[in-house]
C-alpha cells in the first residue's frame, strides 16, 4: 500500500481552479428563493411571452428528460409514465416563501384539469428531510406527488437554458409527447399558470 502523502502547495493555476469549482458547486446549493433567468440558449428554442412564460414552437421541442425516483411520500414515480398526458412540473421548497405564495394556484388548477388530461408533478429540492416536504403539501393541500430531490440533481437532467438551479420555484410544462413546451421562472399566478398549460390542453 502507498503511503498517505501531504498535500502539496496550491499553484496559482491550482488556487484558480478550485475556485471556479467552488463557485459551481455553490450555485447550485443555493438555499434562498431566486428569481434570476437561465442564461438561455439556442438548442431550446424558448420564446418569452408577455406574461412571463416563455414557449417553445411545437416542431423545435426537445423530448423531456428522464425523470424518476422516490415521491416525498417514498412511492417509486416515474414521469414517462404520464406519457400522453400534458404534464406540469412544479420545482418547489417548504423553505422558499414564493413557493408557499404559488401553492394555492397550483392545487387549484391542478384539481380543475385533472379530468382534462393534465398530470401535476412536483420537485421538491432543498430539503433534507421528507418530513419538511410533507408539512407543505399538507398545509397547501397539495394533491399531486413530488419527486424528492433534496440535492437538485434532477433539475440537472435538463437540456442546458430550460431551466435554471438558483430559481425556485420554476415550472416546466411537458406536452403529450413527452416534450418540453413551455416554463416559467419564479411564481406564476391562477392566471399564468392557466394561460401555460391551456394550449397545450388543445393539441393532439
Amino acid at each position: 500500500m502507498s503511503a498517505c502523502r501531504a498535500p502539496r502547495r496550491l499553484t496559482s493555476r491550482s488556487r484558480i481552479t478550485l475556485l471556479a469549482a467552488g463557485a459551481a458547486v455553490a450555485s447550485l446549493t443555493l438555499s434562498a428563493c431566486g428569481d434570476g433567468t437561465s442564461g438561455g440558449s439556442s438548442q431550446t428554442r424558448f420564446v418569452q411571452g408577455k406574461n412571463g412564460v416563455a414557449t417553445v414552437e411545437k416542431a423545435e421541442r426537445q423530448q423531456a428528460p428522464n425523470l424518476s425516483g422516490e415521491t416525498t411520500k417514498g412511492k417509486q414515480l416515474d414521469v414517462a409514465d404520464y406519457k400522453g398526458k400534458v404534464v406540469v412540473l412544479n420545482v418547489w421548497g417548504s423553505w422558499c416563501a414564493p413557493c408557499s405564495a404559488e401553492a394555492p394556484n397550483f392545487t387549484k388548477v391542478a384539481n380543475d384539469t385533472k379530468d382534462k388530461g393534465v398530470q401535476f408533478v412536483g420537485i421538491n429540492t432543498r430539503d433534507s428531510e421528507k418530513s419538511q416536504a410533507n408539512s407543505f403539501e399538507e398545509q397547501h393541500k397539495v394533491p399531486y406527488p413530488s419527486l424528492f430531490d433534496p440535492t437538485g440533481k434532477l433539475m440537472l437532467r435538463f437540456p442546458k437554458g430550460s431551466i435554471n438551479p438558483q430559481s425556485i420555484p420554476s415550472t416546466i410544462a411537458i406536452d403529450r409527447h413527452g416534450k418540453v413546451a413551455a416554463r416559467s421562472i419564479g411564481a406564476l399566478t391562477e392566471d399564468g399558470l392557466r394561460k401555460m398549460i391551456t394550449p397545450l390542453i388543445a393539441e393532439k
